[in-house]
């Protein structure tokens, strides 16, 4: 009995002062969440029918993006985060991964908790296309870095999108269009990290994105057919251009009154990758937006400091286990310590204005990460592990054997999105109160919960002045169950819904501080 008592009570203090020791909108889930899916965001040609012989041209399609928006914040203008999933620029479930869509486990984990704390989150579907088995390295690098390029295109299509809603589309999410950001996860970093540094045409006309086909050495992406940086200019193949017929559009321009040059641009003013890496370092400069990276140190494709990009399995096309090396890229280390290296101009010395008293793990990251502010390193045991807060349904048709605990990855998610949260309310000016959170004693709120134990239903109640704001539920091992939002009341009915019977923990949210409760289920 003393040691149930002694676990209970551990159970109980974790519950109280690890993640959710910051308070309100932006920093913790308050909110419900309004998914609307496959909102048309743009119009642009990709050349996977052409990959998968179904087609002799590039084919126009629609850009779709699933838009999670919190429900009852009262918040007419919400900042936005654009989010991008992995997949290697490769059709889900061909591409030999576990994530490639929109719709990624992992991906609607992520929008969910940003739409919980009053986001905007536009889960992001960008064009996708190259060849992994072609039988010319070459051929498959060109490829692949210019669908790379198109992902920079769409993310900045997306950009001017919102902003275009905002100022001409009657606002329908209640954004600000002053305050977007991007967050990449695994191949999506890649994109988020390009799309947040790269300024003009010019610094992609580099040696490494340079190849010869046999009459000298030209860049892999050409302005002129693949459009400009921004997606905004047409972009037509040329004569003798590689597997692509002469005159096939690539580039349709999205929303070119809302681009670079107009009174509204493509920039963001915040960045998150979870893996990843930029494609040179030399793109990070004065105008880098503040920016937060997540990486396993040991991750064996995407860099954590600076090598060559690998793409799992798309090497030898007799040999599945061969991994395509691409071209070198740096990853969040380097990323970070160039960010430093600016000195005055560092975005990131922003974060200085961070309370020191508030739990968002901070520490722990200090302790990895060379003092970069900015990054949190994630190292593992598992050599292969590159992604460890990524979890799928369990009928993936590419699920490893184990497949990934959702719980487990669900608790990287809690460090992640602490350690960024604070952050992104400072880069994005959003009004936030950054400070410990009380734990508040039960008996002082009046605080009841009965019955207790209960087989159906139990009725919670606070003193009138105390309104209950929200309510999550752990198992008695610490896993999240469920949660409950938009209370405001100071007594809430919480019904068993299914749960099995045992042990839970109850943690409260009032406007002063949380409240953890025990409730038993027969």
């Amino acid at each position: 009995m003393k040691k149930l008592n002694f676990l209970i009570l551990f159970l109980a203090l974790a519950l109280a002062t690890t993640v959710k020791a910051q308070q309100g909108p932006y920093l913790e889930a308050l909110y419900d969440v309004q998914v609307t899916s496959n909102q048309i965001y743009g119009f642009n040609a990709t050349i996977l029918p052409i990959i998968a012989q179904q087609s002799t041209e590039a084919i126009g399609r629609p850009l779709y993006a699933d838009i999670y928006e919190p429900v009852g914040d009262n918040n007419d203008a919400r900042p936005v985060m654009l989010v991008f999933h992995t997949g290697n620029f490769l059709p889900f479930p061909s591409n030999n991964g576990t994530g490639g869509l929109k719709t990624d486990s992992t991906i609607v984990e992520l929008c969910t908790r940003l739409a919980q704390r009053g986001y905007v989150a536009a889960s992001i579907d960008y064009r996708l296309g190259w060849n992994p088995i072609d039988p010319s390295q070459d051929i498959r690098k060109f490829f692949l870095i210019n669908a790379a390029y198109r992902g920079v295109q769409d993310a900045r299509t997306a950009v001017r999108w919102m902003r275009s809603l905002e100022v001409d589309g009657g606002n329908p999410y209640n954004i600000d269009g002053d305050k977007i950001g991007y967050w990449g996860v695994g191949t999506g970093g890649y994109i988020a990290a390009a799309a947040a540094t790269i300024d003009e045409y010019a610094e992609i006309v580099i040696p490494k994105f340079l190849i010869d086909f046999g009459t000298g050495p030209v860049p892999m992406v050409l302005e002129a057919v693949n459009g400009n940086i921004y997606g905004t200019s047409v972009g037509v193949v040329p004569p003798g251009y590689p597997i692509l017929p002469e005159g096939d559009t690539l580039c349709y321009p999205n929303h070119v009154t809302y681009a670079d040059g107009s009174e509204i641009s493509s920039d963001v003013k915040f960045v998150v990758n979870n893996g990843g890496a930029l494609g040179d370092i030399s793109w990070i400069d004065e105008n880098t937006p503040p920016w937060v990276s997540c990486h396993v140190p040991t991750d064996p494709f995407a860099p954590y400091t600076t090598g060559t990009l690998t793409v799992p399995g798309t090497g030898d096309p007799d040999d599945p286990t061969d991994d395509f090396a691409v071209v070198e890229v740096s990853g969040s280390y380097d990323i970070q310590a160039e960010l430093a290296g600016l000195g005055a101009a560092n975005p990131n010395a922003i974060f200085d204005a961070l309370p020191g008293n508030i739990e968002d793990y901070s520490n722990i990251a200090n302790m990895r990460n060379d003092g970069l502010d900015g990054l949190f390193p994630f190292p593992t045991d598992d050599p292969l592990d590159s992604a460890p807060w990524d979890f799928y349904a369990e009928d993936n048709p590419n699920a490893p054997d184990p497949p990934a605990d959702p719980a487990v990855a669900r608790m990287y998610w809690d460090t992640i999105m602490a350690y960024a949260s604070t952050r992104a309310c400072i880069a994005l000016d959003l009004g936030c109160t950054l400070s410990q959170v009380e734990t508040l004693d039960a008996a002082e709120i009046g605080l009841t919960i009965a019955p207790n134990p209960a087989s159906t239903e139990v009725r919670i109640s606070a003193n009138s002045e105390h309104n209950i704001r929200a309510i999550e539920v752990f198992d008695v091992n610490g896993r999240y169950v469920d949660a409950f939002f938009n209370i405001n009341n100071n007594q809430y009915t919480l019904h068993r819904d299914g749960l099995s019977s045992g042990m839970y923990f109850l943690r409260l949210r009032f406007e002063k501080g949380i409240a953890i409760q025990k409730v038993v289920f027969n």
